[in-house]
């Protein structure tokens, strides 16, 4: 495989930052030039099968697989991504004003473990410029099929006891093109936010999005809450039993964590180096799976659970299906994998066992 080695020589010397612009950036040009778009929609989709469909939550997914939230802030390559193999691509974390989000370098990563830590602050355009990008896409052929999920969240300068107002401000804007909306409450890198986990703040939260949102797109719009794998057991008990309350769509699980566990193969001295951020990639499987089996022993039935955090293979996805995952997604290995990663996932993904008849 030509990846490993072009990651090893050229990206891995690179500021992680600049090297995501630059990926990203070519992806959306090949996705563009007619022979090569054609050519990485050909390899990325080869063995395609009906039989991979699922319908969630009222919604139609070419196969469980997508590309978490994080990758693509600005939904200014969705087409591209999909033409990669993700069944779906979920954009953001778009909040209600643009911001600029925390100061550079804060993206790092822990190339010994597969790992990436950032302190990004949810840097975007804001939910006005996204809106109007996102009404581009839908224009399109291809963007009209594209399954798209949009990510938001809460303003780093609007206060907490404020922060209904802006995620209803994004809802309103940006629900009626989305297949589904997620309400982050998750990330660690914006002042406060974590505290819209409990369910006295969440409540009302998700109340007012939902309602926002519907209003806005004239139809149903599924709603998720994504929430971090640091929450102790019972808090997370707490959030399904809200989610049962409210009749929610469904939950994400997990964010990244603030936990630097010991079994890190990165130096120590390093990783306190490097300093605050949302940890992501394999460190975080086993967290994220439990987090999974106490959601799904817990919610109504017919309630949708995509799990992300720590998935590389279509063998780590096979097992969260088992586990009880409507969906899964993945963002970290797509760094450490390349521009293939989703076609093995999706392929090894094929035969999981449905619960969905």
């Amino acid at each position: 495989m030509l990846y490993p080695l072009f990651f090893k020589t050229v990206f891995a010397r690179m500021d992680p930052e600049v090297a995501h612009e630059r990926a990203f950036a070519a992806i959306r040009i090949a996705a563009r030039l007619p022979v090569i778009g054609e050519l990485m929609r050909r390899v990325c989709w080869s063995g395609e099968s009906a039989r991979d469909r699922v319908e969630v939550m009222g919604v139609e997914f070419p196969h469980r697989f997508g590309l978490a939230a994080g990758f693509d802030k600005n939904a200014r390559g969705i087409v591209a991504l999909t033409a990669l193999g993700f069944g779906h691509v979920e954009i953001g974390t778009v909040t209600g004003e643009p911001q600029s989000g925390n100061e550079q370098p804060r993206l790092f990563r822990l190339i010994a473990d597969r790992c990436l830590i950032n302190r990004m602050g949810f840097n975007n355009e804001g939910a006005a410029a996204v809106a109007r990008r996102l009404a581009e896409v839908r224009s399109t052929r291809d963007g009209r099929k594209a399954v798209i999920g949009v990510n938001i969240g809460k303003t780093k300068v609007v206060a907490v006891e404020d922060a209904i107002g802006d995620y209803v401000k994004s809802a309103h804007l940006l629900a009626p093109f989305a297949d589904y909306l997620v309400v982050n409450v998750s990330s660690p890198n914006t002042p406060g936010l974590r505290d819209l986990q409990s369910v006295e703040s969440l409540r009302p939260l998700l109340q007012a999005v939902r309602e926002a949102s519907e209003l806005s797109a004239a139809r149903h719009v599924p709603l998720l809450v994504k929430i971090a794998p640091d929450l102790a057991d019972d808090d997370v008990l707490a959030v399904a039993r809200l989610s049962n309350e409210l009749g929610l769509d469904g939950i994400i699980a997990t964010n990244t964590t603030i936990a630097r566990p010991d079994s890190l193969r990165t130096p120590a001295g390093r990783v306190a180096e490097i300093g605050a951020g949302g940890l992501s990639g394999p460190i975080l499987a086993d967290r994220s799976l439990e987090v999974l089996r106490l959601l799904r022993g817990a919610v109504s039935e017919g309630t949708c659970l995509i799990s992300v955090g720590g998935i590389e293979t279509g063998a780590d996805a096979r097992r969260r299906v088992f586990a009880g995952a409507d969906l899964v997604q993945g963002y970290s290995a797509f760094v450490y994998e390349g521009p293939l990663w989703a076609r093995r996932v999706r392929l090894g993904l094929r035969g999981a066992e449905s619960r969905l008849g």
